[in-house]
């Protein structure tokens, strides 16, 4: 079970392991890609990040018999879906402090009641915000509430909580985007720790992280013991999959929906996902795809590699 704990974490937030699997096996069958749709090419480059994430998937698939093939996708599944339900546990407690500290909303957050989560709340409302609308507006604070024309929350507009400072530059709406205090550590509490998360918040030196991975647990035959999840998974940069998993996780949390679902309302989390996926891996031209690459370099230092090598307070750099 805990083989497939990093599919939806990593490879694809929704989509059964098993629809990968059957577009792989349709393509082998010389069916080929010439009349692809755009969905069986999303499915075949989930199927190819599922093979990446478990290298020995493949083979170990084509060895065993039907009904241990079976009951490994089973396991599997259970660990994708396990993994995604402890994420979202976690995050629950911590983004309603978070935006409780940064924000100061009055009446605060609850930790453990969503209900006032969502629009109902001025602070997440501004976060969930779509960043051509002015939350400060109170006319656009009551339109989007009462779901009124030109005034409806999509998964077409990027919301503001990804956005460095939670604002975006009407000009230019990809300055600061995925680069916010909020997404960084959601992305650290998920994949390294929730302490290293509490150091992008600003609440420490920073030397409690280093000191913690340098002081790593020894097991009895002298091994570095794995302690996150980016080293449990062997991830060594940050990827644009992951990015959208937290940006979902992320979305879910501020939002009241007190259960996982793939739509929302008028949100879908799938096509949200494959938005912030195609944003990263659809790049369009030169310029774009340096870009990008520029950014995910930027997240794999600070969220990665800083962790391991800073021994000062961990600052965000304003630009890239």
């Amino acid at each position: 079970m805990s083989k497939g704990r990093a599919i939806r974490r990593i490879v694809v937030l929704y989509d059964n392991i098993e629809d990968l699997i059957s577009e792989n096996d349709r393509r082998c069958d010389g069916d080929g890609d010439d009349n692809a749709t755009p969905e069986q090419d999303r499915l075949q480059v989930r199927y190819i990040a599922l093979n990446n994430a478990l290298p020995w998937f493949h083979r170990r698939a084509t060895d065993l018999e039907y009904e241990e093939y079976i009951h490994m996708l089973k396991k599997i599944r259970q660990g994708a879906d396990s993994a995604r339900g402890d994420d979202t546990s976690k995050l629950k407690g911590l983004v309603s402090e978070w935006v409780n500290r940064e924000l100061k909303p009055d009446p605060p957050l609850d930790r453990e009641d969503k209900h006032c989560h969502g629009f109902v709340s001025d602070a997440c409302g501004r976060l969930l915000c779509p960043t051509e609308m002015d939350w400060n507006n109170p006319n656009v604070r009551a339109g989007i509430r009462d779901r009124t024309d030109g005034h409806i929350v999509t998964e077409m507009s990027w919301p503001s909580f990804l956005y460095l400072g939670y604002t975006a530059d009407a000009n230019n709406l990809e300055e600061g985007l995925f680069k916010s205090k909020l997404l960084i550590q959601a992305y650290k509490a998920i994949f390294t720790s929730p302490s290293s998360a509490k150091e992008v918040a600003g609440d420490g030196d920073g030397a409690n992280i280093i000191e913690h991975n340098k002081r790593a647990k020894k097991d009895m035959f002298g091994k570095k013991v794995k302690t996150h999840v980016a080293q449990i998974i062997n991830m060594q940069k940050v990827t644009p999959r992951s990015i959208a998993y937290v940006s979902c996780q992320l979305q879910f949390a501020l939002s009241s929906v007190t259960s996982w679902r793939s739509i929302d309302g008028d949100f879908d989390y799938v096509q949200f996902w494959n938005n912030v996926v195609d944003f990263f891996e659809k790049a369009p031209g030169r310029v774009a795809r340096c870009n990008v690459d520029r950014l995910l370099v930027w997240w794999t230092r600070y969220v990665i590699y800083h962790v391991k090598t800073s021994s000062t307070k961990l600052c965000l750099p304003y630009n890239i």
